[in-house]
């Protein structure tokens, strides 16, 4: 059975089992005139492959879900399909049929929530569990709803080599990484998260892919030498051959929308995306996905990854951007990081005080065109207009734990009070929030970086690259090693802590601040207001409808008192940091309590108060 060529571009990369008809083979191979199947588990079959243009070729065989598979080449090498949809024998082994279609889905209904409702979960497959497996997962997503999170953010699960890895070395971007259990038991973790309340997001890579196991070049031109990243080559998204290429990741996006039924992809450091063509390939991904978010009726949301803090990403086309839906805001982290632990160290030495969170908080990023002494020029542009819930926020992340040569949380670097701190400017930021997994209940493994390379040379190259990386910090003589089966070990999260103290407070805190955030829809368009009132302390003012919200805080070591003319009236206390009832050292502030002008309050070090403001009617009564 032959396809026409019209047919066959239209069809998707890899091979798709079709009940009836067989397995249709569609990859994209101009480096090859002739391409062909090995059936390699026990069939010894040799199927040849159909040249058609602009180099794909095509086959259907009367082959079964189960079946592996290699292409041979045209020079003799036999190596397995771009677009696999599962390496059960790892990055170097046969790929393997599956089916999709029959998996039994109770999902129909499914919608996700808005940006400006969403809080991220951000965890790493193989060490949120000790099993390290999508089904592993399941168990512990009815206390991610009771938390408050709303959408469970995966890192890159692309098989990559091995059975440890961050995943940003994945070869294979459509192939779920098998000591993760595949694509039906990924597809078991989503349908079951999206019936208890739970969107699902998958940190993809487009920037890059991994050195072991990467083939792509084999078969046609995916990278090219125009542009450089930290990777190597960049992929080649604008020179001769960058139409199938940019198919190739626009189809795996979709693929991993629709097949699987994700909400959200995260796109990974998208500064490595170069791309000088008239349409940029981010505006070709987004709208692919808004159309396909049109066909299958639910929202689906792009989120970017950039330290550009360029306002283009978040812009309409028609503005001269690329629509994406929101970015992570690197600044804001920055900004809270230096206050709490006075680092200054790498980027850190461009923030510092009190103004660059002042800055973000007002803006969304605080870099907008003024001189960064760590990059050594000028850094972004104005995000000026872009809605709140657009710009994702966290205290901290994969990155920035990871990437400190030990992987310290920040809960090792600052005390109690600090932690919960962090907590409040991060949940009750205008932005939408990110959390990192156990930051919840102040969790005490590191979360180092590991590798299960088996390549000795490029063992050895990581262990080199990741001292250099960090000369800046200063940090270089205590990185851990990243083949050590001990560091993946040590990274494991533990649980059990969360049934003892004082890790169960802050649980709770953490629960506490995420209803006070739905309930008072923090998220929403509002009028926020953002005063700097000296010593390290910061009076947020939030207005929506007939509410008012004070939030104080006191990022000093020190007691402050606060005397400011708006906080004169009554007030009811949300939460209060410091209270003893949160293992603080303040005894119990009333409830209900009433300022006279000026309205003084006094804050404890490094906590912070959220006060509702009466109505009228009371104040008067």
């Amino acid at each position: 059975m032959l396809l026409t060529k019209a047919a066959a571009r239209e069809k998707q990369l890899g091979v798709n089992y079709v009940p009836g008809v067989g397995a249709e083979f569609l990859v994209w191979a101009p480096n090859s005139r002739r391409l062909g199947i090995r059936i390699v588990n026990g069939k010894d079959k040799f199927i040849p492959m159909e040249s058609r243009e602009r180099g794909y070729h095509y086959a259907v065989a009367d082959l079964l879900p189960g079946d592996r598979y290699l292409f041979r080449l045209e020079d003799g090498r036999e190596l397995p399909d771009p677009a696999s949809r599962l390496q059960p024998e790892g990055v170097h082994g046969p790929s393997q049929i599956v089916e999709a279609e029959s998996f039994p889905w109770t999902d129909h209904h499914w919608r996700a929530k808005p940006l400006e409702e969403t809080v991220f979960y951000e965890l790493h497959i193989g060490t949120y569990t000790p099993e390290g497996t999508f089904e592993a997962i399941i168990p512990r997503l009815g206390e991610l709803v009771d938390l408050g999170i709303t959408t469970i953010e995966l890192m890159p699960i692309a098989q990559f080599p091995g059975g440890r890895n961050w995943g940003y070395d994945g070869v294979y971007p459509f192939a779920p990484q098998n000591t993760y259990g595949g694509p039906n038991s990924l597809r078991r973790l989503i349908n079951t998260a999206h019936g208890v309340g739970l969107s699902v997001a998958l940190d993809v890579v487009y920037n890059h892919l991994g050195p072991e196991g990467n083939y792509l070049n084999a078969f046609g031109p995916y990278f090219t030498n125009r542009y450089r990243t930290p990777w190597g080559e960049a992929i080649n998204f604008d020179a001769a051959g960058s139409d199938e290429v940019r198919r190739f990741f626009i189809e795996n996006a979709l693929y991993w929308l629709e097949d699987f039924h994700f909400d959200a992809l995260r796109l990974d450091a998208i500064h490595g995306i170069f791309d000088f063509g008239a349409c940029h390939f981010l505006t070709e991904l987004k709208s692919a996905v808004s159309s396909l978010s049109q066909r299958l009726d639910r929202p689906l949301y792009l989120v970017a990854e950039s330290d550009l803090n360029d306002s283009r990403i978040l812009h309409e086309p028609g503005e001269g951007g690329y629509g994406i839906d929101a970015q992570w805001s690197d600044d804001f982290h920055h900004s809270v990081h230096t206050l709490l632990t006075a680092e200054k160290t790498g980027y850190y030495a461009d923030f510092g005080g009190i103004e660059p969170l002042t800055g973000t908080l007002r803006r969304g990023w605080y870099y907008s065109g003024q001189y960064s002494k760590f990059r050594r020029r000028s850094h972004g542009n104005s995000p000026g207009g872009i809605a709140c819930s657009r710009f994702v926020v966290c205290s901290q992340n994969h990155d920035q734990v990871g990437n400190r040569a030990a992987g310290e949380r920040l809960s090792s670097l600052v005390g109690f009070e600090v932690s919960k701190l962090a907590a409040g400017i991060t949940l009750l930021s205008p932005f939408t929030p990110l959390l990192f997994m156990g930051e919840e209940y102040g969790e005490t493994a590191p979360f180092q970086y590991f590798t299960s390379h088996s390549d000795p040379g490029l063992v050895e190259a990581v262990r080199n690259g990741r001292r250099e990386e960090f000369a800046a910090f200063g940090w270089q003589d205590s990185v851990p090693d990243p083949q050590d089966q001990a560091t993946f070990d040590r990274s494991h999260l533990d649980h059990s802590l969360k049934s003892q103290e004082p890790y169960r407070t802050l649980f709770n805190f953490y629960q506490r601040l995420l209803r006070i955030r739905r309930d008072h829809a923090i998220g929403s368009q509002a009028s926020w207001s953002i005063h700097e009132l000296g010593g390290g302390a910061l009076l947020i003012r939030r207005e929506r409808d007939s509410e008012q919200l004070a939030m104080l805080f006191n990022f000093s070591e020190f007691r402050i008192a606060i005397n400011r003319p708006e906080l004169a009236g009554k007030w009811t206390t949300l939460i209060y940091s410091a209270d003893a009832g949160w293992k603080g050292p303040e005894t119990n502030l009333p409830v209900d309590f009433k300022l006279a002008s000026p309205g003084e309050l006094r804050l404890a070090p490094h906590s912070f108060l959220v006060s509702q403001r009466s109505s009228f009617a009371e104040e008067t009564a």
